[in-house]
């Protein structure tokens, strides 16, 4: 879909949700569903910011000449690939705490979040940083580059715009997997549609609204992450013009 179908979708879709909540019986309860989406929100860059460091650490982690560094990172990815998001939430929440100090909610559902998206993006940047044709590695051997000056001049700069299209879709896993924080009490979305259940028993008209709010959010991410993609494809093709 082109971002121009995006955006009016995404459009649609919030004066859509608009008309739907103002006739709803929650008109008057604004307050409570936007501090929700804030939370929400909150989250989502949060996560977003660390389960990047974490991808690009475990990443190239897996790509280090030193043996230790790439067994931890592939014993990371395979574990937190190969295991429940909800229990590796529940595991930090109740487990970690009798180890040593006791994490608040927000930090432990950033943290579990980002540790279940990350060892997935850490093979994409893996996979990426691999991708860089092996020529351009070693023109930069022969011009006497050290590791360090190679990665960030030359293997980084083309390895990113390989990852931006796979990154766009954990963005959206990204966001949809911050809705297991509710299961410690955090007042997202997912929660406050809960509570707000429990208490009206207007099941529909709750989780309608919800429903369109995730849907709105996703979309957003959706038009960033094309944009994004679209500038770096443009510099691509400038550069190989020049």
């Amino acid at each position: 879909m082109s971002i121009r179908a995006l955006v009016i979708t995404l459009v649609v879709t919030v004066v859509a949700g608009l008309v739907y909540f103002v006739q709803s019986p929650f008109a008057g309860s604004a307050a409570v569903f936007l501090d929700a989406a804030a939370t929400t929100l909150k989250i989502l860059v949060a996560s977003a910011v660390l389960s990047t460091l974490i991808a690009f650490a475990a990443g190239l982690g897996r790509l280090s000449p030193v043996g230790p560094v790439r067994w931890l990172s592939t014993a990371y990815i395979e574990i937190f690939r190969g295991t429940s998001a909800l229990v590796q939430l529940f595991w930090l929440f109740y487990v970690l705490p009798l180890f040593g100090p006791r994490i608040d909610p927000f930090t432990t559902g950033v943290l579990a979040v980002s540790l279940n998206l990350g060892s997935y993006a850490a093979i994409v940047v893996e996979a990426s940083v691999r991708a860089v044709p092996r020529s351009q590695v070693e023109a930069s051997i022969a011009l006497n580059m050290s590791a360090f000056r190679r990665m960030q001049r030359v293997i980084l700069p083309q390895a990113l715009r390989i990852m931006i299209p796979p990154f766009g879709n954990l963005a959206i896993q990204l966001f949809k997997l911050t809705a297991i924080v509710s299961f410690i009490g955090i007042s997202d979305l997912t929660y406050t549609a809960y509570q707000l259940n429990q208490t009206t028993y207007r099941t529909v008209e709750v989780f309608t609204i919800v429903l369109l709010m995730y849907f709105a959010i996703g979309l957003s991410i959706t038009i960033l992450m094309r944009l994004l993609e679209r500038r770096f494809s443009r510099g691509t093709t400038k550069a190989r013009l020049a």
